[in-house]
């Protein structure tokens, strides 16, 4: 069966899962290898972890206009594949490769530029500021492989293979993985380059993801190529990729500026907060890798299916999505309220971040179902054009309650009960994606009843 009838006749349940799953398992591991960085970052010392988690807002920021540009092109691919306009479908991806290459091209000069300046504002001391610039700096100026491999992974997840998708990710992860001890300790006559290798580790392995994504798309992509032969850049096609990856990127984004905001509110606290906050917001997103692998699956199969016009196939995703989506970040709260000294050990957690963070891990994983419920809604909203519903639910959880409240509650009451600003931010976000997303659904039945009329 090929993946065009896969998307419109298999079983949604199964269809759901098939696709998912690979998914899960590569952002996994991806998400993995960032902990893993932090892992033998940590072991130089707790001012080179805590340079890594200020650098991590800056990459973040990276990350989210790639996967910001790649879901709205993802999109558009899937929604033009049902409504069988393969060409069209060509065309974008072509337009889709250039808006990658000039975006990477835009943070390699930020990297050779302004890397000095960003590692200045972000800490005052001398020894960190160095070890952030020279983390960030390869970063930044190699960071090609990273959009490239973003973008190949979604060409391949569009026309619903999800495997070779995985494969060309996990491929750049494990040898991220097997190059980090080598580059950073000095190890099989390798020099020791410190911080400066686990970033030189991240981008080669980057890079040759890319180039295995790429390759995949090349000779096992039935539907979609990217070719110069023909080709007409349309405005168009950068609107209907930005109509959806905007408010994702934006979304995403908001992620690294709440990291840079709350950094700034706990590094006057202590150093070992900051540390501490960026130990769990990897953790935390090594929990949320399954869900976002669930929800990145279902962009093709509500785009395909509501550009075909099978809208109950598109009310039966949803039906599947959240369900499985809560039972996953369940399972999480668990692991994180009965492991949480066992979770920090594995970053070397002094003492100090050790009675800091156990309570804080307990209280925050207590609001894991309600995130994910908020961030497969904005998924789901995604994959039927509408980007807006994902980018306000993020800005609700992750800026616009969080920081204030966890300003307040630790004027108040201390570091110790600041945590609780993550409950109240994510039960609101909650509410708010479900009640948007759920009419949105009912606007499409609505709209299909006026079709049969």
């Amino acid at each position: 069966m090929n993946s065009k009838n896969k998307l419109a006749e298999m079983p949604i349940r199964p269809l759901v899962y098939t696709m998912a799953i690979p998914l899960m398992l590569s952002l996994l591991v991806q998400s993995l290898y960032n902990i893993v960085d932090s892992i033998f970052v940590a072991r130089l010392s707790e001012t080179a972890l805590t340079a890594a988690s200020l650098v991590y807002s800056v990459q973040f920021l990276m990350i989210a206009v790639g996967v910001g540009t790649a879901v709205g092109l993802n999109s558009l691919l899937s929604r033009k594949i049902g409504e069988h306009k393969t060409e069209e479908a060509c065309q974008a991806a072509t337009t889709g490769l250039f808006l990658m290459l000039f975006t990477s091209i835009i943070f390699s000069f930020a990297g050779i530029f302004l890397s000095d300046t960003i590692a200045f504002k972000m800490a005052t001391d001398p020894e960190l500021q160095t070890l952030c610039k020279q983390y960030l700096s390869i970063n930044l100026v190699y960071c090609c492989g990273i959009f490239l491999q973003t973008y190949g992974q979604r060409l391949l997840q569009a026309v619903g293979d999800t495997v070779l998708s995985m494969i060309s990710l996990i491929i750049g992860a494990i040898l991220n993985i097997i190059l980090d001890p080598i580059m950073i300790f000095g190890l099989f006559g390798c020099p020791a380059m410190g911080i400066r290798g686990a970033a030189i580790a991240t981008v080669i392995g980057q890079m040759v993801g890319a180039i295995a994504a790429l390759l995949f798309n090349r000779f096992r992509n039935p539907l979609i190529h990217a070719h110069l032969k023909n080709y007409h850049f349309r405005w168009r096609d950068v609107a209907d990729i930005y109509r959806v990856g905007l408010p994702t990127i934006i979304m995403q984004a908001i992620g690294s500026i709440m990291t840079l905001v709350v950094n700034s509110i706990l590094l006057p606290v202590s150093a070992t907060a900051v540390a501490f906050f960026g130990v769990y917001y990897k953790l935390q997103n090594f929990l949320m890798m399954p869900i976002n692998g669930l929800g990145q699956a279902a962009i093709p199969i509500v785009g395909y299916n509501y550009g075909n016009r099978k809208y109950h196939r598109v009310q039966q995703t949803w039906k599947v999505l959240l369900p499985t989506g809560a039972i996953i970040a369940l399972c999480g709260t668990v692991i994180f309220w009965c492991f949480p000294g066992q979770l920090l050990q594995l970053f070397s957690a002094s003492q100090e971040m050790l009675t800091l963070g156990i309570p804080a891990l307990r209280i925050i994983s207590v609001s894991f179902v309600m995130a994910a419920i908020t961030i497969l809604c904005g998924y789901f909203a995604s994959g039927l054009g509408n980007g807006i519903i994902n980018m306000v639910s993020a800005a609700i959880r992750q800026l616009i309650l969080l920081v204030p409240c966890l300003l307040i509650f630790i004027k108040i009451s201390g570091i110790s009960h600041g945590w609780y600003a993550v409950w109240i931010a994510e039960i609101v976000a909650c509410i708010y994606s479900y009640y948007m997303s759920h009419k949105l659904l009912k606007t499409i039945f609505a709209h299909k009843l006026e079709v049969r009329k």
